[in-house]
């Protein structure tokens, strides 16, 4: 399957988006588990849901089951939540705290460091069993970036941090500005789940550019007038946007009296910035809270994307603390945008795009994301 994308270089002109059966093709999606997501760093959760020994959670992407613990010596860990024994799944639970991993199989009990410890009524082989790395519990790398747990389930990966910083560089032209908002200091106070009807790269797409926002997000460009240009916020190293006047709060109403998060500085007041971290991705910086987005391609039609709304836990602590005027906002963003992505998703086998379709200068900065993927899966555009 030739790319033949022929990706200009000319900001000024049309260029060209990915032919259609790049998102429908069940052989792409197959290149894209084996070559992105399986050799990228992937967000799966937030250290401080395992802060103490024994705390874990699960998570299910690339077609694996994965359990993060942390150990008794401290260390966080991330292994394939699969017993070596049967192939019994050992935590069903989304989150917990346990001394031991005891798979509910045949009862095979691995610590927390991995580590086959106990195998019952296995006299006769439990020597060849007990401390055999063949048959501990399969380890996948795992780091921790700003409050953020990473797994790559690739040998030997880079390190995460500067692959992570490097993308907050390209979009903010420095660190300081991301880390004022103190994440690693911030909780989830809601989260809800997508399931979405569309190709991944249509979503990471979606959220890259903004000429659609002035069509279809009548709430979002009320608070960043801006927006209704086509510009966005993901065209320029630095830009954020700014509220309208009059908006105090990013949220439904407009209105609110939440402090800024601690790290800001007045110069932080009332902007918001967007950014994708590939592949899978997107974070939200706004005065008083912080949005993340996570996309869990299922196949090459379906995605699961989990959206957290992050806040400073001592304003979650007050009596009258409530996000939702908040979340509000960026729920009704994330369905405009999924019905969007479920609309072109829908033509992507269309004659109509069997060649692709074109970006318009506002848009060409999505090239770059074009290229990642098609160099990842080695179509690179001529």
């Amino acid at each position: 399957m030739a790319a033949n994308q022929n990706v200009l270089k000319n900001k000024g002109e049309l260029q060209p988006t990915l032919k259609g059966e790049l998102y429908t093709s069940p052989d792409v999606f197959e290149l894209e588990k084996k070559n992105i997501f399986s050799e990228s760093w992937l967000f799966v959760g937030y250290e401080y849901d395992v802060a103490e020994h024994g705390q874990y959670i699960t998570t299910r992407i690339n077609d694996e089951n994965v359990l993060i613990i942390r150990g008794k010596d401290n260390v966080l860990r991330a292994f394939l939540n699969v017993c070596r024994h049967r192939g019994a799944t050992l935590c069903s639970e989304a989150s917990g705290t346990t001394k031991a991993l005891r798979c509910p199989y045949h009862s095979w009990t691995y610590g927390l460091n991995g580590s086959l410890a106990g195998v019952p009524n296995a006299n006769e082989c439990r020597e060849q069993l007990i401390n055999n790395d063949d048959y501990g519990l399969e380890k996948v790398n795992l780091e921790v970036w700003n409050g953020l747990i990473w797994i790559n389930f690739s040998e030997n990966p880079e390190p995460a941090e500067p692959l992570l910083n490097q993308q907050i560089m390209e979009r903010l032209g420095n660190l300081e500005t991301f880390g004022r908002y103190q994440i690693p200091d911030l909780r989830v106070a809601h989260s809800k789940t997508y399931d979405v009807k569309a190709n991944w790269k249509i979503i990471v797409e979606n959220f890259q550019e903004c000429y659609h926002c002035s069509s279809i997000h009548p709430e979002l460009t009320e608070a960043l007038p801006e927006f209704r240009s086509g510009v966005g916020t993901q065209n320029t190293v630095g830009a954020g946007a700014s509220f309208k006047d009059g908006v105090e709060y990013f949220s439904i109403s407009g209105k609110g009296s939440r402090p800024m998060l601690k790290g800001l500085l007045p110069e932080d007041d009332r902007l918001y910035y967007g950014m994708t971290i590939v592949p899978h991705v997107f974070i939200n910086l706004t005065p008083d809270h912080v949005i993340t987005h996570r996309i869990y391609p299922v196949s090459a039609d379906r995605s699961i994307v989990i959206c957290d709304w992050l806040f400073d836990p001592e304003e979650m602590a007050k009596s009258d603390f409530d996000p939702m005027d908040a979340v509000e906002l960026f729920h009704r963003v994330n369905e405009q945008d999924f019905a969007a992505c479920r609309w072109c998703h829908e033509n992507m086998n269309s004659k109509a795009f069997k060649n692709g379709g074109v970006l318009v200068p506002l848009e060409n900065h999505v090239t770059k994301f074009y290229n990642f993927v098609l160099d990842s899966i080695g179509m690179s555009s001529s």
